[in-house]
């Protein structure tokens, strides 16, 4: 929805699902009965993520690996992202690591009330994923709730705005599209981040 209200030319969305660990067999097992955490920061490839952001942030073009959450692992095919004006930069631990904290010019917890949470991730992981019920609940309540208020929750403090009530505060987005307008005319590109709450994986 930033992306729309912004309207300028070259914005470029990096989400952290693209930078999940490459499993070994062993994890991949434990991914195929649920019982492995993907809401843990060790789950992300950092340095990937820093290397690519701190690239585009130099205006130039990087390759994004693609990830497959029904198989737990990258594919072959990776896409090219260029540099832009606006980079926005989106996902549950988008405020977890130190290196990458250093390299946002705006941070953005987007708060989303917890059963509204849980609703989407059943929506998202039956309908896009092909998974069962009753594994994504066993998954949500051993690794997805505990990793928010360990790992997630805590990294509201470090954010620059909080946007209560999800996507639907067209009050803090507006205010925060103006914020960008005015940085872009001073010093683009900028990079703005996110942690997407409501979409937590």
């Amino acid at each position: 929805m930033i992306i729309e209200a912004l309207d300028v030319p070259w914005v470029v969305l990096l989400s952290m699902d693209s930078f999940y660990k490459v499993l070994t067999e062993e994890q991949q097992i434990l991914a195929a009965r649920n019982e492995y955490n993907f809401d843990h920061p060790d789950s992300f490839d950092f340095e990937l993520v820093v290397s690519t952001l701190k690239k585009l942030k130099q205006g130039k073009s990087v390759k994004i690996p693609t990830y497959d959450f029904t198989t737990h692992s990258r594919t072959k095919d990776w896409k090219t992202l260029y540099g832009a004006n606006v980079i926005i930069f989106e996902g549950i631990m988008a405020f977890a690591n130190a290196e990458l904290l250093k390299l946002l010019d705006m941070k953005i917890f987007v708060e989303t009330d917890s059963d509204i949470r849980l609703v989407r991730r059943l929506r998202r992981d039956i309908s896009e994923r092909g998974r069962e019920i009753e594994g994504v609940l066993k998954q949500y309540h051993t690794f997805v709730k505990p990793a928010f208020d360990q790992h997630i929750q805590p990294t509201m403090r470090l954010v620059d705005i909080v946007v209560p009530r999800g996507s639907g505060n067209t009050v803090a987005i507006d205010l925060i599209v103006q914020h960008v307008h005015s940085q872009l005319e001073k010093a683009p590109p900028t990079c703005y981040s996110h942690n997407a709450v409501d979409s937590h994986d």
